[in-house]
């Protein structure tokens, strides 16, 4: 599995080791047969960075499930949505055309952008997965970016406890792909 995130799934404000990406590939090693899990992820990534950096990263791991957890900078930056999702569109089809099953781990903005633009924002993602025939995993910060005791000081990042509430919330995605 490759992981290709932000700073989500990059443990920022922590170490790498108590991130849910971590957690993940801890718990798929004693998977059997064992799943290796390879976290690519960059705080401050945004969708194109991740388009530049995706060629390589399939190429060098050749993974069989590629997790997009990109497009919270994007939208942060007030990047056009069209934009968003043709990028994210542009990373699925790479991840398929490299043989991988993809999952996509939307993303969600703050409302201060304006109800337009973060309800376009949510649906970017519904639409790219049903477009792309891509596996839509659940919000990762779900249960988690509302809750002051489980985000940092920034309120953007999730703190080292929240980390096995992302993993619970992915994870049922993760199995049902690697099942298929």
């Amino acid at each position: 599995i490759l992981v290709l995130g932000d700073s989500i799934s990059a443990a920022y404000g922590m170490s790498l080791e108590q991130g849910w990406v971590s957690m993940l590939a801890a718990q798929l090693a004693d998977a059997s047969p064992p799943v290796a899990v390879i976290n690519a992820s960059i705080s401050g990534e945004t969708t194109a960075g991740g388009l530049r950096r995706l060629p390589l990263l399939l190429e060098q791991h050749q993974p069989t499930v590629v997790i997009i957890e990109l497009g919270a900078n994007d939208g942060l930056r007030g990047y056009p949505l069209a934009g968003l999702r043709a990028n994210l569109n542009k990373l699925v089809a790479m991840s398929q055309q490299a043989g991988a099953r993809v999952i996509l781990a939307p993303m969600e903005i703050p409302p201060n952008y304006g109800a337009r633009y973060t309800a376009g924002f949510r649906e970017s993602f519904v639409e790219v997965a049903g477009d792309t025939d891509s596996a839509l995993a659940p919000f990762l910060l779900d249960g988690v970016a509302t809750d002051p005791a489980l985000m940092q000081d920034d309120g953007l990042h999730p703190n080292p406890e929240a980390q096995a509430r992302l993993l619970q919330n992915i994870l049922p995605t993760i199995q049902t792909v690697l099942s298929h």
